[in-house]
């Protein structure tokens, strides 16, 4: 195999749940071990550490990226009831991406992993859509309640030095819940800023889209940041580089991205970043066929796979059964931290064989070897659908 690729600093791995957990070890087995002397600062997030740490070490990962500057993260399970009771877990725990999120802040950029042999289900789109999801806040870190009885709930602020102001969310007259969420002005203008430099870095249009005209406040806020930083620091870098930003409600935006023919980002808040990534990886063909980085304000990256923990194959497993899971997604998120890796610490060996991998792994797919969830989409002569492992030696052989 000759020498392997040596590295000089670290990267963050943050281990995760049921099958994504198999493929994440056969990944590193396959195809990083033996060309790559890796090094890692380790973090089991699998549900029952995080238990049994009381979710420190979820914090912990956070704060060794910020010390590190590149991670990659397995996916993990946010745990509901039912998955309370399955681990016998002491809580239900905050999802680990949300709480990740809250303290390195940034956005998270997500694309499609195109391959010539699946064509996207929306037949106009020619080129890949990227999301811009921002990464902090709203639903992700709320605090929420169950109401019991009828009774008044309200929004309590007390300015320092200042007299309480009240909001009426709502008066109960019998049981339901509420949520209160938030978001803050330097986190949104981050995220504006991280927006508009990635798409003058790709030379692509930038389209952000809300629902202000519901959330005149929340959601306008957004609107107002994005459109004063722009209109004071980009609009000439824009015009100069021809690209166009512009921003139009949430509604409005879905029924344009349909109609459009791809080649742009689409920039969301937090939530809405969430659901239209998955839209928009599905219809390029898989979730499995999605990137996934979060970026800081401080220049702290984050790789991850877009999609779950893929149970259903995992309970399959664990019965013996192959199982023909795409490991795509995983192993893009290796590449993107080892590239990463590699341009900050100046190791080209590095970042070029992650490149070598992306490229073995998009040929593998395009010569007609594929996990179940490509083959009844491809489009190729002799196409076959083979188990994970079988798929990553595939892979092994192209490089």
């Amino acid at each position: 195999m000759g020498n392997k690729i040596t590295m000089v600093n670290p990267i963050v791995e943050m281990d995760g749940d049921e099958m994504t957990r198999i493929i994440w070890e056969k990944i590193k087995e396959i195809l990083i071990h033996p060309y790559i002397d890796l090094k890692t600062e380790y973090y089991d997030l699998g549900l029952r550490k995080r238990d049994e740490t009381e979710d420190k070490i979820t914090e912990e990962s956070a704060f060794a990226t910020k010390k590190y500057k590149v991670a990659v993260k397995c996916a993990t399970i946010t745990p509901n009831a039912q998955r309370v009771e399955e681990y016998g877990l002491k809580k239900m725990w905050r999802s680990p991406n949300g709480t990740i999120r809250a303290i390195l802040d940034g956005t998270v950029l997500r694309a499609p992993i195109p391959v010539s042999v699946v064509k996207p289900s929306v037949r106009t789109w020619e080129k890949p859509i990227a999301v811009a999801r921002h990464a902090y806040g709203d639903v992700y870190s709320a605090a929420e309640m169950q109401i019991e009885k009828p009774g008044r709930v309200e929004l309590l602020y007390t300015p320092e030095g200042g007299e309480p102001i009240r909001e009426l969310v709502h008066d109960f007259k019998g049981s339901g819940v509420v949520l209160g969420m938030h978001n803050t002005s330097d986190s949104i203008s981050s995220f504006a800023r991280s927006c508009f430099n990635y798409a003058l870095s790709t030379k692509q249009d930038l389209w952000f889209s809300t629902k202000d005209t519901i959330l005149k406040k929340y959601d306008g806020s957004f609107k107002d940041i994005f459109e004063k930083i722009y209109n004071s620091e980009y609009k000439t870098k824009f015009l100069d580089a021809n690209i166009e930003y512009f921003y139009t409600l949430i509604d409005d935006a879905v029924a344009r991205v349909i109609r459009s023919s791809g080649g742009f980002i689409w920039a969301c808040k937090n939530y809405d970043g969430d659901v239209m990534s998955d839209m928009i990886a599905t219809a390029f063909g898989s979730l499995a066929m999605m990137t996934s980085v979060l970026v800081s304000p401080d220049g702290c990256f984050e790789y991850e796979a877009a999609h779950g923990t893929v149970t259903r194959h995992y309970y399959r497993y664990l019965k013996g059964e192959n199982t023909s899971t795409n490991p795509m997604a995983t192993i893009f998120a290796w590449t993107g931290a080892l590239r990463k890796r590699g341009e900050i610490d100046n190791t080209p060996d590095l970042a070029g064989f992650a490149d070598r991998l992306e490229r073995a792994s998009i040929k593998t797919i395009e010569d007609g070897i594929m996990t179940d969830d490509l083959y009844c989409l491809a489009e190729c002569p002799g196409k076959k659908s083979v188990f994970t492992e079988d798929f990553m030696r595939a892979i092994k052989d192209r490089l």
